[in-house]
C-alpha cells in the first residue's frame, strides 16, 4: 500500500494529502475568474453568479446552482438588483445580498422563498461588503455599508438587526475584517492598517495581537471553522497565527509574498497535530503550519477554497479536491516501514490473501504484543477516514480477519462503520455530489444527512438509506414519503386523479405520514380538487375538517365532523359557519344536517335563545316554538310580559294542534291573572305559586272563599281539595270549622286522614271523634292512631283478622297481660276456623 503514501507532504510532525473528488460535471473553463461563487460547506452546493455587475436588461447576469461535483440543479437570469454577495444557509438556502441592503433567499432549485431587508439606511448608503456567517442561533448575515456602519443579524429566521456602533477613522470599508462568535456573542474584528479593533453591540476597542507590532498593514484575516482561531496577513507577507480572542500567538511566518491572497482559509481538524492555513494566490496554494514549515502547490487555474471542519476543499473549472492533514490512524498504518498494530494486521491479511504463510507470522507479532484488539480498532477507524472504496474494504477485511482470532470482540463499532462507510460512498457518487467525509458525517448527524437527501429530493435514495440503517419509520421513511409526496402534488403534468392514486399507493398507511399536511400543500399550489381527494385517505376527521373550511368546502366539512361522532368539533363547524354564512343559508345548510342541527339547538336553548326561536320559525316548528314562549315567560320580571308570551305561546299551540296544551296554558294565564287580583286587593304574595300552592296560601291567610273559588273555576279535584282544606284547618287549630266541614258532606278522603292529621297536630280528643266515621277496614288503624289499644283488640277480634291482631300485639306491653291474652285466644280460634 506504499502508493498511498505517494501524495502525502510532510508539515511538521504531520503529513497533508490531496485527494481528488471529482472531476466536475460542470462545462464553465474560465467563468470562476468573473463570477460571485458560494460553496455550502459539508459538501453541499455550490452558487454561481456570472458577471454580477453587468446591467444591461438586454443580458443579465446568469445564477446558476451546481452540486458539489458540478451537475447543475438550477439556472435562471438574475432580473434583481446588483449583488453584492453570495452565501449559504444551514439548511443550504442561497442568500443573495444585493446592493440595497436586500437580502433575496432562493431553495437549492433556484426557486424564490422570502426576502428581507438590512434596514432602510442602507437603502442610501449601499453595502459595500457582506458576510453570511453560521453561529449557534442560527445562519447570520453581517454588512459593512458606504457610510462605514456594520450591521448584523445573528438569525435570519427570528430576524432582530443590530446596528454597531461607528469606528474612529473608518472611511468607506475596512482592509479586512471577519465575524467572530465567542461565548454566544457575535463581535466583528476589523482591520485599519495596522490597526485591529474589535467591534460589539456596545463598544469599538482596539486590540494588538501579541507578536503582531510591526508587520505592516493587515490586508487579509480569516477565522477556522470553529472561530477558535484567527489568520491575519499583511502587507509585508507576514502570516500571524493565534486564538480568535487574541490572547494566545501560535506562530508567525514570512510569506514573502506581499501581494494579498485571493483566499485565506483554515485547514485543521479535530485533535490535529499541525493546524495550517492555506493561502491562494493566483498560480500557488501554499500551505503553512503553526511550525512555520510550508507547503506549495502550483495552480493551474482559477480556483476556490471552501473551509471544512477537518480540512479544505480546492474546486476548479474542471476538478475538485480535499486537502487535509493525514489522520494519526492513517499515518500509523500506512507509513512506510511502520510496525503499528494496525499495519502488521493489514499486512497479515494480504499475505494471508497470497495464502502465504507470512500472515501467520504478523498475526503471531500482534498476538504476542497483546495488540489484535488495537489493531482491529486501528484498522476500521482509518477506513471511516479513507475516500478511496477499494482502501476502505482492504482496511475492513483485514478488521474481519483479525477480529476471527478475538473471543470477546463487540463488532457494533465494525457493524456500524461498514454501514456507515456504504451510505458514504452512495452520496459521494457524482450523480448525487455529497463530498462527506466520515468526520463531517459524525458532526452534521445522519438525521441531517436524510434531510439534506430529502431536500435535494434524492428521495429513493433516502428511503433505501433508511431503510438499511433501521431508522424507525417515524424518523425516516415515513418523513420521507411525507416530503416526497409534498413535492408530488405540486406536479403540474399529472391530473389530480393520477396525483391522488399514485400517492395513496406509495404512502399507504405509513405511520406518521398525515394526509391533510399533504393535502394543505396541494391547495397552497391551487389544487383544491385534489386536496379533497387526498383528504378521503385521511382518518382523522380532525385533521381534514380545519382544511375543509378553509378550502370554503363548508358542506363536506359538516359532513365530515358529524360522522367523526367528535361533537366538539361539528360545534367547530357549525361556529364557523355560523360567522361566514348570512343567516338563511346557514339555517338551511343545517336543516341538511339532523344531527348538526339537534347539537346547535342544544347550544342554542344555554346560549342563544333568540337563535333558537329563528330556528324554529324557519322550520315552521309550532309545538317546539310555543315551547319557547312557555320558557321565555318564566324570564319575563313583569306580569304583562308574562301574559304576552304566554299568549304568543297559546297561539303557536293552536297552530300546533295541541289543544290539551293551549288549554293548560291558558289557565296558567287566568291563575296569573287572579293572583295579581288577590295581590292587589289582600297583598297576599301570590304571584307565580302554582294552583295547589296558591290554594294553600290562601287559606293560611283565612281566605277560604277565594280558595273555594279556584277550586270551583278550576275543576280541583275533590280528594285535593278536602286535603288542603283539612290540613290547613288542622294547622291554623280551627276544630269546630273542622267538624262542620267533615259533616258538610261525606269525606272523599274518608275519615281515617282526619283521625291522623288531628294526631299529627297534637289533638287526641279531636281524632277521637272521627274514629267512629272511619270504615270496617280502617277501624284498628284509627284506634292505634289514637292510642286505643283496647278499642283496636275489639276490632281486630271482630274482624278476625290474623294481621291486624298482630299489629296491635306488636303495640302490646308486659303490662297489658290480660288484653295479650284475649287476642292470643282470639287468634287461636281464628285459626280452628
Amino acid at each position: 500500500m506504499a502508493f498511498i503514501t505517494a501524495n502525502w507532504n510532510p508539515l511538521g510532525d504531520a503529513f497533508y494529502r490531496k485527494t481528488e473528488l471529482y472531476e466536475m460535471c460542470w462545462n464553465i473553463r474560465d467563468e470562476l475568474k468573473d463570477s460571485l461563487v458560494a460553496t455550502a460547506p459539508y459538501g453541499g452546493p455550490i452558487a454561481l453568479l456570472r458577471e454580477p455587475h453587468r446591467r444591461s436588461p438586454s443580458s443579465r447576469p446568469q445564477l446558476e446552482i451546481y452540486s458539489a461535483s458540478g451537475v447543475a440543479i438550477a439556472s435562471f437570469p438574475w432580473k434583481s438588483g446588483p449583488v453584492v454577495h453570495l452565501g449559504w444557509s444551514v439548511s443550504d438556502e442561497l442568500l443573495c445580498v444585493q446592493e440595497d441592503g436586500t437580502v433575496l433567499i432562493y431553495d437549492v432549485f433556484g426557486s424564490f422563498k422570502r426576502h428581507f431587508s438590512m434596514g432602510q439606511e442602507v437603502v442610501q448608503s449601499q453595502v459595500l461588503e457582506a458576510k453570511v456567517f453560521h453561529s449557534p442561533y442560527g445562519t447570520g448575515i453581517a454588512i459593512v455599508t458606504g457610510s462605514s456602519r456594520f450591521t448584523f443579524a445573528t438569525n435570519i429566521e427570528d430576524l432582530k438587526l443590530r446596528r454597531l456602533p461607528e469606528v474612529p477613522g473608518l472611511q468607506g470599508k475596512p482592509s479586512s475584517w471577519v465575524v467572530l462568535t465567542q461565548d454566544r456573542q457575535t463581535k466583528v474584528l476589523l482591520s485599519i492598517g495596522p490597526e485591529l479593533y474589535v467591534l460589539d453591540n456596545t463598544s469599538c476597542i482596539a486590540v494588538c495581537p501579541p507578536g503582531l507590532s510591526q508587520a505592516g498593514s493587515i490586508v487579509h484575516m480569516s477565522v477556522s471553522f470553529s472561530y477558535k482561531y484567527l489568520a491575519v496577513f499583511t502587507d509585508t507577507g507576514h502570516l500571524w497565527t493565534g486564538s480568535s480572542n487574541l490572547q494566545e500567538k501560535l506562530s508567525e511566518f514570512k510569506t514573502n509574498q506581499t501581494a494579498a491572497p485571493k483566499q485565506m482559509v483554515w485547514c485543521r481538524r479535530p485533535k490535529s497535530q499541525q493546524p495550517s492555513v492555506v493561502l491562494m494566490w493566483e498560480r500557488l496554494l501554499l500551505v503553512v503550519g503553526v511550525c512555520n514549515d510550508t507547503i506549495q502547490f502550483p495552480i493551474e487555474e482559477q480556483s476556490v477554497l471552501v473551509g471544512e471542519l477537518d480540512g479544505a476543499r480546492i474546486i476548479s473549472s474542471t476538478h475538485q479536491e480535499l486537502l487535509q492533514e493525514v489522520p494519526l490512524v492513517c499515518q500509523d498504518i500506512f507509513k512506510i516501514a511502520s510496525m503499528a498494530p494496525g499495519a502488521l494486521l493489514l499486512e497479515a491479511h494480504r499475505e494471508y490473501e497470497k495464502s502465504s504463510q507470512k500472515a501467520d507470522e504478523y498475526l503471531r507479532e500482534i498476538k504476542e504484543q497483546n495488540v489484535l484488539g488495537d489493531a482491529v480498532r486501528q484498522c476500521v477507524e482509518a477506513a471511516g477516514h479513507e475516500y478511496d472504496p477499494d482502501t476502505q474494504k482492504a482496511l475492513m477485511r483485514a478488521a474481519s480477519f483479525g477480529k476471527c482470532f478475538l473471543t470477546d470482540f463487540s463488532p457494533s463499532h465494525f457493524v456500524m462503520t461498514c454501514r456507515e462507510l456504504r451510505v458514504l460512498n452512495a452520496v459521494r457518487d457524482s450523480s448525487v455530489g455529497m463530498p462527506l467525509t466520515h468526520t463531517q458525517f459524525k458532526q452534521i448527524t445522519l438525521q441531517v444527512l436524510i434531510d439534506r437527501l430529502v431536500y435535494r429530493q434524492f428521495y429513493p435514495l433516502a428511503i433505501e438509506i433508511c431503510r438499511y440503517l433501521k431508522i424507525p419509520d417515524y424518523q425516516g421513511v415515513s418523513r420521507v414519503l411525507k416530503h416526497w409526496a409534498s413535492c408530488k402534488v405540486q406536479q403540474k403534468d399529472l391530473s389530480d386523479e393520477a396525483i391522488a392514486r399514485v400517492v395513496c399507493h406509495k404512502v399507504g398507511d405509513s405511520p406518521g405520514v398525515s394526509y391533510s399536511h399533504i393535502a394543505a400543500k396541494a391547495y397552497e399550489c391551487g389544487r383544491t380538487e385534489l386536496a379533497i381527494k387526498l383528504l378521503d385517505f385521511e382518518a382523522r376527521s380532525g385533521e381534514q375538517v380545519p382544511l375543509l373550511l378553509k378550502m370554503k368546502r363548508s358542506q363536506l366539512a359538516l359532513s365530515k365532523a358529524v360522522e367523526s361522532g367528535d361533537t366538539d368539533l361539528v360545534y367547530t363547524v357549525v361556529t364557523y359557519l355560523k360567522n361566514e354564512m348570512n343567516r338563511g343559508d346557514f339555517f338551511m345548510t343545517l336543516r341538511n344536517q339532523p344531527v348538526a342541527l339537534s347539537l346547535y339547538r342544544q347550544f342554542c336553548k344555554l346560549q342563544e335563545q333568540d337563535t333558537l326561536k329563528d330556528l324554529y320559525n324557519q322550520d315552521d316548528d309550532h309545538q317546539e316554538l310555543a315551547n319557547f314562549h312557555i320558557r321565555s315567560s318564566y324570564r319575563e320580571q313583569r306580569l304583562e310580559g308574562r301574559l304576552s308570551r304566554l299568549q304568543s305561546a297559546v297561539d303557536e299551540y293552536n297552530k300546533a294542534k295541541n289543544d290539551f296544551a293551549a288549554k293548560a296554558t291558558e289557565e296558567e294565564m287566568r291563575l296569573l291573572r287572579f293572583q295579581r287580583k288577590m295581590d292587589d286587593e289582600k297583598g297576599a304574595g301570590l304571584l307565580g305559586l302554582s294552583l295547589q300552592a296558591t290554594m294553600e296560601a290562601l287559606m293560611s291567610l283565612g281566605l277560604h272563599k277565594q280558595a273555594e273559588q279556584l277550586y270551583k273555576d278550576f275543576r280541583v279535584p275533590d280528594k285535593r281539595y278536602w286535603w288542603l282544606k283539612l290540613k290547613s284547618m288542622a294547622e291554623k287549630e280551627e276544630w269546630e270549622e273542622l267538624e262542620k266541614f267533615s259533616k258538610s258532606k261525606k269525606s272523599p278522603i274518608g275519615y281515617l286522614a282526619f283521625v291522623e292529621v288531628c294526631m299529627k297536630n297534637n289533638n287526641r280528643y279531636e281524632a277521637k271523634k272521627y274514629v267512629c266515621k272511619v270504615t270496617p277496614e280502617q277501624k284498628v288503624k284509627a284506634h292505634l292512631a289514637v292510642g286505643d289499644l283496647e278499642g283496636a283488640a275489639d276490632a281486630a277480634i271482630e274482624r278476625r283478622s290474623e294481621s291486624e291482631m298482630g299489629a296491635v300485639l306488636s303495640r302490646c306491653s308486659a303490662s297489658d297481660r290480660l288484653l295479650i291474652d284475649k287476642l292470643n285466644r282470639a287468634r287461636v280460634a281464628a285459626t280452628k276456623k
